[in-house]
């Protein structure tokens, strides 16, 4: 027998809102380069995309990629070696991360960046929260056309020298605000909010 407290009836519950607190690690970066971050279980793929960019001060200039087992989702492609369906047309509710180990993000797909994303926990929503929400993080996410992982860490041993030739290289095309060791939540919340619904 169903009660009225199942399905779609007029008695039945709206499941509150989960939150998963994700944290998301830029692979092999030394010293470590990671955010948490806080997002709506019903997010779109899409948008996780578009707060990963924000997090790590990204521009979103090439393509992406995440993957989950043997599901690939991002820019959509349909090849012979490679299919990737569209991540505006899924949600990580659709996908269950909250029950998963882990997924890999990819920018810049084969010689660029991947991140880590681990669910950490899940909870409740806050009330008059504003999700997603950046809680904390370590060092500047890595430039954006800085040259790929080993060329990051070449940079980072550069600006340890500001006087040499490649220090001043590096300080001239990075701009007297970059600082390595940064990570500014405030800066990365307002523009997380900037994204809307």
């Amino acid at each position: 027998m169903i009660s009225f407290q199942e399905g779609k009836g007029p008695g039945a519950k709206k499941a509150a809102a989960r939150i998963l607190c994700l944290r998301m690690v830029v692979v092999g970066t030394q010293p470590r380069v990671w955010r948490r971050l806080l997002v709506r279980e019903t997010m779109w793929l899409s948008r996780l995309h578009d707060s990963i960019q924000i997090a790590f001060d990204w521009f979103d200039y090439q393509t992406h990629l995440f993957a989950m087992d043997d599901l690939r989702f991002g820019n959509p492609v349909k090849r012979d070696d490679l299919v990737v369906e569209d991540d505006r047309d899924v949600t990580l509710l659709d996908l269950n991360l909250a029950n998963r180990d882990r997924m890999t993000y990819e920018y810049l797909i084969g010689e660029g960046w991947k991140v880590e994303v681990r669910v950490e926990k899940t909870a409740a929503a806050a009330k008059g929260a504003h999700y997603p929400l950046c809680v904390a993080g370590e060092r500047s996410g890595p430039p954006e056309d800085c040259g790929g992982l080993e060329a990051f860490h070449d940079m980072l041993s550069c600006l340890k020298e500001p006087e040499s030739d490649l220090g001043r290289e590096w300080l001239s095309w990075l701009g007297p605000e970059y600082d390595p060791d940064a990570c500014d939540l405030t800066k990365i919340n307002a523009a997380l909010r900037k994204l809307g619904k």
